[in-house]
């Protein structure tokens, strides 16, 4: 979280787009999607038409395509990404993944889903996105991650990602991320993995993340350092 909080301190010309976002978004609540809505909204500079916090798909990609590999015996592969933004998690997955994946990204701030889907389809000056595997496909979706059941039906999701939205939501309370947590859960195949990659230190996250997931093996691995920080993937499995 201190990576999140470190960057929105920054002029947004060092994070890719056009113009200075108002300092006054470095105390905003992360929980709030006006917040998201107007960040999304930015024009980006140069030929990268995504924006990832933390780290892109390229740094986990050693992480995910084995998980993929394992989960093979359901094709194509269900994945989640809560709180995609516009990340290049869901489309790293879809345009390099040498396994069929059926990827769905979900966020609450519309402007983020418009944006990707603009993506997908060849806007922003890009070529449409073209799968990875033939079977590949990929969708977007203006949800909320925090009620899941709008989404997809019980056990639907082999795979679900969330890169900085328990960060985000737990801004709003800690509550509220149990409460995320619960839904990414249900959704969650008994086979499946969910993947929280933040920037918090296991002495933090570990115990709430036990706490909310009785039940499920809690395990960690430590991801980088990208850029000087050192980051965390929590896993949470079904327990075999």
């Amino acid at each position: 979280m201190a990576a999140l909080r470190r960057m929105l301190h920054l002029p947004s010309l060092m994070m890719g787009m056009c113009r200075p976002f108002p300092d006054s978004l470095a105390g905003s609540c992360l929980a709030d999607r006006c917040l998201w809505d107007r960040l999304h909204a930015q024009p980006r500079l140069g030929t990268v038409p995504t924006f990832d916090w933390f780290f892109g798909y390229e740094e986990v990609q050693g992480l995910l395509l084995p998980l993929l590999q394992e989960a093979r015996a359901a094709s194509p592969l269900r994945v989640l990404d809560v709180g995609c933004g516009t990340s290049s998690l869901c489309t790293g997955l879809y345009t390099k993944s040498p396994h069929p994946v059926d990827v769905l990204g979900v966020d609450f701030s519309p402007v983020a889903v418009a944006y990707m889907n603009s993506l997908l389809e060849g806007g922003q000056g890009q070529t449409p996105l073209c799968p990875g595997h033939p079977s590949s496909s990929l969708h977007f979706m203006h949800a909320d991650a925090q009620n899941l059941g709008s989404v997809a039906s019980s056990g639907s999701f082999q795979l679900l990602l969330d890169k900085g939205t328990w960060d985000a939501v737990a801004r709003g309370g800690l509550p509220r991320a149990y409460q995320l947590l619960s839904e990414c859960l249900q959704v969650l195949n008994p086979q499946g993995t969910l993947i929280q990659f933040s920037d918090e230190d296991p002495d933090v996250r570990l115990p709430c993340l036990e706490q909310g997931s009785r039940g499920w093996a809690v395990t960690v691995q430590e991801l980088g350092p990208f850029r000087g920080i050192t980051y965390f993937a929590y896993l949470i499995q079904g327990c075999h």
